[in-house]
């Protein structure tokens, strides 16, 4: 079996993570898999796995070079015989979906967030991920969203959560020099608490929510927002102005993206999700138990599917600093936090390994 993935670049994130773990999969079963991307920090891990990349600017939105990238997808299915084409995003999925068409080949979606679509325009741009012989949804709140936004059948599409890599999220695997360690480079001190919150620095992942928070907890608390700017340069002088205007400068970190986010997780004491939209799964609520701390996230989207509420962790009302804080308060006191069992649930339910599954026997189903 020969799968082609198309997602535009291979940075952090969410959706490059599930590309190289259905890759892993792929190739552990002896199939090939092949991506076509403008490469980025993890072109290297896909190599290394046995994985091709077909390196280029498959993500551009540039109207003028549609026809040029759906004949180079033409050409990539033709000369390596590929049997599906899996698109992840967009801007990249429209060219895949003609080249698939053309080329007789089943053409499958993965609808990885819920995209804006504030006019007809926008939401027949977004419909490319509902094109698909099959879509995947990463949660059954993403489902819901695809069945009323674009009126596909429910029988196309099935939810499959985003993977946790239990043997990576694994708190046996990160011991007290670690932490110590990771703590240091964030510079604080062993009597701090670590708020943290990872995700890319972007207004509705709730980080000028966050720090409002961080103006009603102890001193005592530091505020970690973990996560690249992705040159997003305004936000992140906004968010420095409000950090400034508050008087939190020595308690509100930026210390940029992370390449050890297990270690990340472990150094915390609470981890935080603020979304202030919907988020379609939310990674960082379900690695977070997998890590066994205690997650506060916003109530909303799919935190709603991987938080049990007050007991593997709290869930509060979007947008609002006051819920953020009391939930952040009562995370910190959690004296019966049951870590085990948090971790247990994830295992069971959001697990790389039944990500993997899934999309293999799906896959297949539609060779049959």
């Amino acid at each position: 079996m020969n799968v082609l993935q198309v997602v535009p670049e291979l940075n952090a994130g969410g959706v490059e993570g599930t590309t190289l773990e259905i890759a892993q999969a792929l190739i552990a079963e002896g199939h090939k898999a092949h991506v076509v991307s403008a490469g980025g920090r993890m072109e290297d891990e896909l190599i290394h796995m046995g994985g091709i990349l077909h390196k280029t600017d498959i993500g551009s939105k540039n109207l003028l070079t549609l026809f040029r990238r759906i004949r180079m997808l033409r050409a990539i299915i033709h000369e390596h015989k590929i049997d599906i084409v899996h698109a992840r995003s967009r801007a990249p999925a429209w060219p895949a979906y003609y080249a698939a068409k053309i080329e007789g080949v089943p053409f499958l979606t993965t609808y990885h967030g819920i995209y804006n679509s504030g006019s007809r325009l926008k939401t027949f741009y977004n419909s490319v991920m509902a094109k698909g012989v099959h879509v995947i949804a990463n949660s059954e709140f993403t489902k819901s969203h695809i069945i009323k936004t674009h009126g596909t059948s429910a029988e196309k599409i099935t939810a499959i959560p985003r993977g946790v890599d239990m043997a990576k999220f694994n708190p046996a695997s990160i011991n007290a020099k670690d932490i110590l360690a990771q703590r240091n480079r964030w510079g604080i001190s062993p009597n701090q608490r670590a708020i943290l919150l990872p995700g890319r620095l972007t207004r509705w992942k709730g980080q000028l929510v966050a720090v409002k928070a961080m103006a009603q907890l102890p001193d005592d608390c530091v505020l970690i927002l973990m996560g690249d700017s992705q040159g997003r340069d305004d936000f992140v002088s906004e968010v420095n102005a409000l950090v400034s205007e508050i008087g939190l400068k020595d308690r509100v970190l930026m210390p940029g993206h992370s390449r050890d986010v297990p270690a990340a997780l472990a150094s915390a004491d609470v981890v935080i999700s603020a979304s202030t939209d919907p988020e379609a799964f939310g990674r960082v609520a379900a690695e977070a138990q997998a890590m066994q701390k205690p997650v506060v996230a916003t109530a909303h989207g799919g935190a709603l599917e991987s938080i049990v509420d007050r007991k593997t962790g709290y869930l509060v009302t979007p947008g609002d600093d006051i819920a953020l804080a009391k939930g952040i308060e009562k995370a910190l006191n959690w004296k019966n936090y049951d870590g085990p069992t948090a971790r247990s649930r994830i295992s069971t339910n959001f697990s790389t390994k039944s990500l993997q599954a899934k999309t293999l026997a799906l896959y297949k189903d539609l060779l049959k």
